[in-house]
């Protein structure tokens, strides 16, 4: 039986995680005694899960503006789209010639799956995490222009602005610092009664829109 792996993070940071089971059942993980929340991963080994956090956190960081990364789960929204079709190249047209290339317009043209991406790009960032943050910062400038970054970059944002559902922007932080309310099917109600006056709505994720129970619980999450 292949050994499980989970990511321990702060309860002070994140506040609690929402996690998704495979079937799509919904459960949030609360703190254990130490303050920390134990996440079951599906993808990333420990170690894997410490590095994508903190490289994470360099791009997003946290500061005087609001959360970033790590705060928002970034490294559970991450590790769940490479556990799914999306790390198996399941939706991209992966046969010959491939191209690597190619003109940044025409995207990713090589014949690794975002699953080998990361886990032949993670071996450069061995220790990451124990760096200062001019190190970090310098480490991660040499690998900018890597198709790696490209996509542990762009992952980041998504995690970072995604609905919940998907396991980042953990109690919507991400919408909270941009001000961005979330799927809202209609204003309607709202119209006379903030007529002329500034209207900021309290984020709402995509389950609590269309009233979707939570439903599961944490045995079924792990």
């Amino acid at each position: 039986m292949k050994r499980r792996h989970f990511l321990v993070l702060s309860a002070a940071s994140v506040g609690g995680v929402i996690v998704y089971s495979l079937d799509g059942k919904v459960s949030r993980l609360a703190a254990r005694a130490d303050n920390t929340v134990k996440i079951p991963l599906r993808f990333f080994t420990e170690q894997e899960a410490v590095i994508v956090s903190a490289v994470a956190s360099r791009i997003m960081p946290s500061d005087e503006s609001g959360p970033g990364a790590r705060e928002a789960g970034v490294v559970i929204y991450i590790d769940r789209q490479l556990a799914g079709p999306w790390g198996l190249d399941a939706h991209r047209y992966t046969h010959e010639p491939f191209d690597v290339g190619a003109p940044a317009e025409f995207g990713y043209q090589g014949s690794a799956p975002p699953q080998q991406i990361y886990r032949e790009g993670l071996k450069q960032l061995a220790g990451f995490e124990q760096l200062p943050e001019s190190a970090q910062d310098a480490k991660l400038t040499q690998i900018e222009h890597s198709v790696f970054f490209d996509l542990l970059r762009g992952n980041t944002i998504e995690g970072m602005f995604c609905d919940p559902l998907h396991g980042g922007n953990i109690d919507m932080v991400g919408w909270q610092l941009i001000g961005f309310p979330g799927p809202r099917m209609s204003n309607a109600a709202e119209i006379d009664k903030y007529h002329g006056e500034e209207f900021r709505p309290k984020p709402q994720s995509l389950d609590q829109v269309t009233q979707e129970p939570h439903r599961g619980s944490e045995d079924e999450a792990l």
